[in-house]
């Protein structure tokens, strides 16, 4: 792929002393201008409870494997075909389902799609169909498919559950103690593992008829060993270590004997039941609701059950509909969304009492966490607080919401500020309590840092743990500093430092865990740095800046394709986008660049690409639920980062368009 970065700085030089070609801004595009309308524009998105809530869209096997649901529960839907409308709509022309906006094909996302299609009606030799399965046979067909779609699969006798690779329902039991067990898998593993170990344990199959089989992804009928979990080079790997044990669970779970199976049964089933929300959510997350109904379908609730009444609820309130289409979300952020564009609006200079202000952050302040979760294993002293991404998750608050929606909310005039202060201590306690032992933190949990874990057959995602990262490290920087730590006098931040010291790459980057990717962890490191007053002129910092200078594109913006979790050469490499190019700039702007003309650039493209309705355009996906595996596209991005970075950027000049232009030759 072709580098983009603009070739007339030198990688060893973070602080040029030429000034780089400018863009030619048209005069009329007045910053102060771009900022009104940017801030108009979330003015009316605002809801009339006072939050925001945009959008999250990520790949189609959610609203897939929502069809796939209706039918293992026997439930007809006239809302299908506007599901397997949905679907069509994101086939390329090539045949695939990517998951992406503009990624490859990949190989379980198209499988099931095409499954969900075959159940709402459509025939193997409809030309969407014809060309999809062209593409699946081309690499390999079901065989080669992930672990979550051959369950899928399993679920209707499309594959065998032999070739699952076990999770029993007995690790359960494990205690808390043990080396392995559920609560050292990430929070998202162990909302949707525990439900789906029951689905495991009883191996359901819902027959269907002929015509809506898919045994025509199979290169040939399959035979016993094709469910054999291929090993990898070499005897002494993790990865076939793993498979021998896998081998021997399977000898356990088809013999007679299973004393502790409905013993464990019974207990995941209660933890299921416990871990239900008034709402109906289950984890806040597609997997483990829709996983979670699955498991009490096979225990005997019916459809009519209140528990599965909840559930569907739940799941449908995650759906966006219109007269043509229904998609099924993910998950929804209306927490993440609302801190984020009050943050933004406040970059802005809107008054502190604004009433849009005031009505946001005071809707934040309700939705804080005042009961204990799943955390609690592994922080049994810490009293709850915090914040979680959805409307409904009490049991898994995160330290990426808590943090930004403190900081949100910190200035803004409420009408009682006691209240305020009280969530804040109470939210700022508990991210400082979750803190691992290396210093840095995770999302959900504390110390979740078995990596070997990942090796296990049936982490094909490489996702089951929630070890601390750099990106949510610096967001705790960022918090700190926020409120007055200094990196040399609070005792988390110091360690914290030394994280993030450790987790640079070699060339000044960090990767990003949570968006894409080394821009957008750079952007939070840099940040976090600057907030805890560390010395932004220091070598290895300026390392970073250099490289986030090295990786503008000629046309002033920043992007980074979602391959760079694959292949790090692409690392910074990519379409500009708004908001990596907020990103770039909120990073530069922090660590003192805001006069350069780098930066100037920087905002010269944001002010070209706004659209007249104050908002800008984006088709990548620029955040990250799982690297490489499970990307996300958040609508509200594209929105909210720019108009920080245009915020800040007025705030520190303090000069508006013209004047800079004036300033500068225009090429």
């Amino acid at each position: 792929m072709e580098n983009h970065a603009a070739p007339r700085l030198e990688k060893t030089d973070p602080f040029p002393a030429f000034i780089p070609e400018k863009r030619d801004i048209d005069e009329s595009q007045r910053l102060d201008q771009a900022i009104k309308q940017s801030c108009a524009f979330f003015f009316r998105g605002q809801l009339p409870q006072g939050y925001w809530w945009a959008e999250l869209e990520s790949n189609v096997t959610i609203t897939a494997e929502y069809i796939m649901l209706f039918h293992f529960l026997g439930i007809l839907t006239v809302k299908e075909q506007k599901m397997a409308s949905y679907l069509l709509g994101k086939q390329t022309t090539e045949g695939y389902w990517s998951l992406w906006h503009g990624g490859p094909g990949d190989l379980s996302t198209t499988i099931e799609a095409y499954f969900a299609l075959k159940l709402t009606g459509y025939p193997e030799d409809h030309p969407a169909m014809c060309k999809a399965r062209e593409f699946i046979l081309a690499r390999g067909g079901i065989l080669k498919a992930r672990v979550f779609t051959k369950i899928f699969l399993a679920l209707f006798g499309e594959f065998s559950w032999l070739g699952i690779p076990s999770m029993p329902v007995e690790l359960i039991l494990l205690p808390n103690w043990a080396y392995f067990n559920a609560y050292e898998l990430s929070s998202w593993s162990r909302s949707t593992i525990i439900p789906l170990s029951v689905v495991m344990a009883k191996r359901p199959v819902h027959e269907l008829p002929p015509w809506e089989r898919v045994q025509e992804l199979y290169l040939r009928p399959p035979r016993l060993i094709d469910y054999t979990i291929t090993s990898e080079n070499g005897i002494l790997t993790w990865k076939n270590f793993f498979i021998g044990v896998d081998h021997l669970l399977k000898v356990y779970e088809a013999g007679p004997i299973r004393p502790l199976k409905q013993n464990a049964i019974d207990k995941a089933t209660q933890w299921i039941l416990d871990h239900q929300e008034s709402s109906g959510d289950w984890g806040g997350i597609q997997p483990a609701m829709l996983n979670a109904v699955l498991a009490l379908h096979c225990l005997g609730y019916d459809n009519k059950h209140p528990v599965i009444v909840k559930g569907l609820k739940a799941l449908e309130n995650f759906s966006l509909e219109n007269k043509d289409t229904l998609v099924l979300q993910s998950c929804i952020s209306p927490v993440w969304d609302t801190a984020l564009a009050l943050k933004a609006l406040q970059d802005a200079d809107v008054p502190k009492d604004h009433p849009a202000l005031i009505k946001a952050a005071e809707w934040l302040i309700d939705r804080g966490i005042r009961t204990p979760g799943d955390w609690k294993v592994k922080s049994p002293d810490l009293k709850p607080g915090g914040w979680a991404f959805e409307f409904h998750n009490d049991r898994y608050p995160d330290v990426d919401d808590s943090a930004v929606v403190m900081m949100a909310i910190k200035d803004i005039a409420v009408r009682n500020s006691i209240i305020k202060d009280n969530a804040i201590q109470r939210g700022f306690a508990w991210c400082i309590g979750m803190q691992s032992r290396n210093g840095g933190w995770g999302a959900f949990d504390k110390d979740n840092t078995k990596h070997i874990l990942n090796k296990i057959p049936f982490a094909d995602l490489e996702a089951l743990i929630d070890p601390p990262t750099a990106d949510l490290t610096a967001r705790m920087l960022e918090l700190m500093g926020a409120f007055g730590c200094s990196g040399k006098s609070h005792p988390a931040a110091v360690r914290a430092l030394q994280f993030v010291r450790e987790s640079q790459e070699a060339d000044g980057s960090w990767w990003g865990r949570w968006g894409v990717n080394y821009i957008y962890g750079t952007w939070s490191v840099l940040s976090g740095l600057a907030a805890i007053g560390e010395d932004m002129t220091q070598p290895w910092i300026g390392k970073a800046i250099a490289w986030l200078i090295i990786h503008q594109n000629p046309d002033g913006g920043w992007g980074e394709t979602c391959e760079s979790y694959s292949n790090p050469e692409l690392a910074g490499i990519g379409e500009s986008t708004a908001s990596q190019t907020g990103w770039a700039l909120l990073a530069l702007m922090a660590a003192g660049r805001a006069d350069s003309a780098v930066v100037f650039n920087g905002i010269a493209y944001l002010l070209e690409t706004q659209n007249c309705d104050g908002s800008w355009d984006e088709e990548a996906y620029t955040g990250t639920g799982f690297p490489k595996y499970f990307m996300i596209k958040y609508h509200i991005y594209r929105n909210c980062f720019p108009l920080m970075a245009l915020g800040k950027y007025r705030t520190l000049t303090k000069r508006s368009m013209p004047e800079l232009m004036s300033g500068f030759a225009i090429a």
